[in-house]
């Protein structure tokens, strides 16, 4: 359920066959083999990005199949909405969520389980599931910092920075790429572009991207957690905001929403109103646009496509 290409399939490729156990390998990520799979071949590890678990959740029943072990799925790439994590707990999967990026080798951090989080209300426990956790033994260090002093964030949930890597799994450099090289390495740590906070307990939880960082009559919107308020509609399926210029605010947000097969017809109206039922009203969608989202070979959503889209109108 992950491209074996794709950071060699973050690494179940070798470490299945140094523990000696049996690959399952498929042709297509499909719900039905994948579940066939699972019940078939007493699957109890697997992994792929958050568009798989959605796969799982949104199959038609008649491609389910039921399994009695309990299926163990390492998620990433993307942040995966808490809604995602609690609806695959649900269904018999133990969620792990990873973190990294190609210039870190893979996963850098992994949201290790926590005493206690077994008798917390399973939205509560999705939710600190979905944060990005501690750094691996093989990273030196995970920071967030502040990029222009260098210092780091403090470790209150709330004031945010970028996220740092440093250590020996983290690339050199570039290829043939000097300045984007010294840039990524300003200060001496590797600069993941990626907004985030530093919790009491030192567990990281990205808020959003720079790059996706929505600026609004000079107030700053997390589009994750927009996202996250649109994945918790009943009829929603998928979604991704972005900024679309806007004359007056300079940038207002727009959403993408893919809608579950079957249900009943929603309107962009009902997706802002839901909205603005959850979040600050300056945080909400002036635009919604329904349909299904561009994606990478790896099952990333192409935000880059979305936002030509937005500036088209």
């Amino acid at each position: 359920t992950l491209p074996m290409f794709h950071c060699n399939g973050w690494t179940y490729t070798w470490a299945v066959t140094l523990a000696g156990g049996t690959h399952v390998c498929l042709r297509r990520v499909e719900p039905a083999l994948i579940f066939a799979a699972i019940a078939e071949h007493g699957v109890t590890h697997m992994c792929g990005a958050p568009v798989v678990l959605s796969m799982l959740i949104h199959a038609p029943a008649d491609v389910r199949r039921p399994f009695d072990q309990k299926v163990k799925i390492a998620t990433g790439g993307a942040a995966p909405p808490s809604t995602v994590i609690s609806q695959m707990e649900s269904m018999g999967f133990a969620v792990t969520h990873l973190y990294g990026l190609t210039e870190s080798y893979g996963p850098s951090t992994v949201c290790l389980w926590q005493p206690g989080l077994d008798d917390l209300p399973l939205d509560e426990k999705a939710a600190f599931m979905a944060r990005q956790g501690v750094q691996t033994p093989m990273i030196e260090e995970a920071a967030v910092m502040n990029p222009a002093t260098m210092k780091p964030m403090p470790a209150d949930g709330a004031t945010m920075g970028e996220l740092m890597l440093r250590g020996n799994t983290v690339m050199k450099g570039y290829l043939k790429n000097p300045s984007a090289t010294d840039e990524a390495f300003a200060g001496g740590w590797f600069h993941t572009g990626d907004l985030a906070v530093m919790h009491q307990d030192g567990y990281v939880e990205i808020k959003d991207r720079a790059k996706d960082v929505i600026i609004s009559g000079g107030e700053n919107i997390s589009s994750l957690e927009v996202e996250e308020v649109l994945y918790k509609h009943p009829s929603v399926m998928e979604a991704a905001v972005v900024a679309r210029p806007d004359e007056k605010w300079g940038e207002t947000p727009q959403a993408f929403v893919t809608l579950k097969p079957g249900v009943a017809a929603v309107t962009d109206r009902d997706i802002i109103a839901w909205c603005r039922g959850h979040l600050a009203h300056y945080k909400c969608p002036r635009y919604v646009t329904f349909g299904p989202l561009p994606k990478t070979s790896t099952g990333k959503i192409m935000k880059f496509d979305l936002r030509e889209q937005a500036k088209a109108g």
